[in-house]
């Protein structure tokens, strides 16, 4: 395999939903007790109830925005999880619960990253992306890896420690690469999981191993799931996947002109086959293929292949 490329700057897929910040993460207060206290209590603060991976949401003339409460109206229960400070000074907090508040108002509404997180400014879509990451985590993690004792937030919400022997342990990020693969002809390689809704297509995606690098991730993966060989692999983008913990580290790839065969697994993959752009925009206009979510890095690397966005009918 040829060594690791990257794509240049202009060619990358624009403002990846889910890879947008409008915060500084401001991680030099996270152990500054009496400076949170005084940032929770300031009156400009702005504090996101979070629950199961949703927060409130309003439509307005100008967008889909979420519903930021300050400090004061705030429920006073939940564990509090500081997200940072923007350019003007204010701090943000999340407060995760085991439901949100009451209903807010007339206009808001419950919503996830998978509904709106294409919507929403990059301030807010980086604000919910850390907030639903980090209560996920604590969710699965009340006890201690080490010696199965009760576990207790610190560090503003990014590290729980230990309550017996003091180990600290720190939010899980698990890397995967996702990957646009074609061949001589300039097809791509898509393929699609029983599971998933009837003429859903999608890039190859996998984790990356204990001591795999990512290239040979792209490599193992493509070769595990379709049986097909690749022989160059250029790095284009990141974008963070809370569902519940995963890193996307996009790429493109060529595949080795003898070894384009395709065999599925039979496990991760029901069925993959070489697509020109001619028959991927006919089957989409059909409705016969639906493509990757729009705020997915798969669906930006399928256009970066196509050239621009996919048709209209396609959308959704």
């Amino acid at each position: 395999m040829e060594q690791l490329s990257t794509v240049p700057e202009t060619e990358h897929p624009p403002h990846l939903a889910l890879a947008r910040a409008g915060v500084d993460r401001a991680a030099q207060h996270r152990f500054d007790e009496p400076w949170l206290a005084a940032a929770w209590s300031h009156p400009s603060t702005k504090v996101l109830p979070i629950a199961g991976g949703e927060a409130f949401v309003v439509d307005t003339g100008q967008g889909t925005e979420l519903v930021l409460l300050p400090s004061f109206e705030a429920p006073q229960t939940g564990d509090r999880y500081f997200l940072g400070t923007d350019e003007e000074g204010v701090s943000y907090f999340a407060l995760a619960g085991e439901s949100l508040p009451g209903r807010l108002d007339g206009d808001a509404r419950p919503a996830g990253l998978r509904e709106v997180g294409g919507l929403l400014s990059d301030r807010d879509a980086g604000l919910l992306v850390h907030a639903v990451a980090l209560e996920h985590w604590h969710r699965l993690h009340s006890f201690c890896s080490r010696c199965g004792h009760r576990t207790e937030k610190a560090g503003a919400g990014h590290v729980r420690r230990c309550t017996s022997c003091a180990a600290e342990h720190y939010p899980r990020t698990d890397p995967a690469v996702i990957m646009m693969i074609t061949d001589e002809q300039d097809r791509c390689l898509l393929g699609r999981q029983a599971l998933w809704p009837e003429g859903r297509w999608s890039t190859l995606a996998g984790f990356v191993e204990p001591g795999e690098s990512i290239e040979q991730a792209v490599v193992r993966e493509v070769h595990e799931e379709a049986g097909v060989r690749v022989a160059e692999v250029s790095y284009v983008a990141s974008q963070p996947w809370p569902f519940p913990s995963s890193l996307m580290l996009g790429f493109l790839g060529k595949a080795h002109p003898d070894g384009t065969a395709i065999t599925v697994d039979g496990e991760e993959l029901a069925e993959a086959r070489w697509f020109s752009r001619e028959e991927l925009r006919a089957g989409m206009e059909a409705g016969e293929i639906l493509p990757p979510s729009g705020i997915s890095i798969a669906r930006h690397l399928v256009e970066l292949w196509y050239g621009g966005p996919l048709p209209a009918a396609a959308r959704w």
